[in-house]
């Protein structure tokens, strides 16, 4: 089946009502799949809930079918996952099941694996090198009715010194004949933070997300998609193992324990020639802690034949420090961190995907492969290396294998 937005974007222009609504959701298709593809983290690895699962999974396959609203199509899928950078490796499986009941609801089941070895900087400075394995597992459902999509996600994941549960909730409504999609989103999380050298040590976490987004078609070969979240953060946010610099001297981290986060986000895309996808998008986030962040990428997409996508993308982020960091306080204040993640610093990340339609299984199950791999480069401003007392710069290496059967 020829891929999304190829055929349908050409003659779009004279085609009834009917047909507009086939390519809106096709083009929506395509753009869900490079928000899935182009969602990097930008302080460093991150493990994703149960609908992250489903983006990593789902992203960047060949043969998306037309229609208007639609279930999620019948899947099984597995992928390797690697981090590597900054002295922190993180690797393992994620498993993802999706079946469909009656033509209006679909299950999905997902389960990842985090195993890492992390001898990261702040490690190395403050603590001994460890091992330790997270492991996740979520639950989806769809429900379509008519021109509306509802998801409702579940995650709990845990490993030996942190436990995390979220519940999302999503709802997506077409209008406008299909030409214009609102989306609704709200997700609520709760964590149990511990202490691996004091078992006595108990906190808690309480975090609110909510999300608001409107995807347009602009003509028949463009679209753009602009999305607001809003976050929301209570309890223990820092780290009980962190330390930050006063004179010289180290003191346990002291961060506030609410914090307000905005985030925008801009994306265009369109056929600029048959089988040729160009894309970019701007993020710009902002939070009470005092960081404003830009994140600015680039991406082309190919097709070659039927079975071959091809998909390169380049990203910009660059981030002010929090109001409390300091890399080495010469004052006492009510908030002291040195965590690098809250510093002055800018990535630079390059990434390539291939996917390949590999044929059949007994049954007439397509085989479909894909591989990732990302080059990210991160440069900080005013966090040092205190081996050193240069300021601290490293490089990470990001790779996905995954194999899809549809069913």
């Amino acid at each position: 089946m020829p891929p999304a937005c190829r055929g349908e974007a050409v003659a779009a222009t004279e085609a009834p009502p009917g047909r507009l609504r086939r390519l809106a959701a096709a083009v929506r298709r395509a753009l869900a799949e490079l928000l899935a593809a182009t969602a990097r983290p930008h302080g460093g690895p991150q493990a994703p809930t149960a609908a992250k699962v489903v983006g990593l999974l789902g992203g960047l396959l060949l043969g998306q079918g037309a229609g208007s609203v639609e279930l999620p199509e019948d899947r099984a899928d597995a992928m390797y996952h690697l981090w590597q950078g900054g002295g922190l490796t993180a690797q393992g499986p994620a498993l993802l099941v999706r079946k469909s009941l009656a033509d209006k609801v679909s299950l999905a089941a997902t389960y990842y694996v985090d195993m890492l070895s992390n001898a990261s900087i702040d490690v190395v400075t403050t603590a001994s090198p460890y091992r330790e394995t997270r492991q996740e597992v979520g639950l989806i459902a769809d429900y379509v009715y008519r021109d509306s999509h509802l998801v409702v996600a579940g995650s709990s994941s845990s490993e030996p010194d942190y436990k995390a549960n979220a519940v999302n909730i999503d709802v997506a409504q077409e209008v406008f004949g299909g030409m214009t999609t609102v989306n609704l989103g709200f997700t609520s999380g709760s964590d149990d933070v511990g202490k691996t050298n004091a078992p006595e040590f108990s906190e808690t976490a309480r975090h609110w997300r909510y999300r608001v987004g409107l995807t347009q078609i602009l003509t028949p070969r463009w679209l753009a998609n602009l999305n607001f979240e809003a976050i929301s953060d209570d309890g223990f946010l820092g780290s009980p193992y962190r330390t930050a610099l006063v004179f010289g001297a180290s003191v346990p981290e002291r961060v506030p324990s609410t914090r307000s986060s905005r985030a925008v986000k801009l994306n265009l895309l369109g056929e600029v020639a048959p089988g040729n996808v160009a894309y970019a998008d701007y993020r710009y986030f902002w939070d009470n802690w005092g960081i404003g962040a830009s994140t600015v990428g680039a991406g082309y997409r190919r097709y070659f034949g039927e079975n071959v996508l091809a998909d390169a993308y380049l990203r910009y982020y660059w981030q002010n420090k929090a109001l409390f960091y300091s890399d080495n306080a010469q004052s006492e204040t009510t908030y002291i961190s040195r965590n690098r993640q809250l510093s002055t610093f800018s990535s630079i990340g390059a990434s390539t995907r291939l996917s390949y339609r590999a044929g059949t299984m007994p049954g007439g199950y397509p085989i479909l492969l894909s591989g990732a791999y990302e080059f990210i480069s991160y440069r900080f401003d005013d966090f040092t290396d205190v081996r050193t007392g240069s300021l601290y710069s490293y490089s990470a290496h990001v790779l996905q294998l995954l194999v899809t059967t549809k069913f």
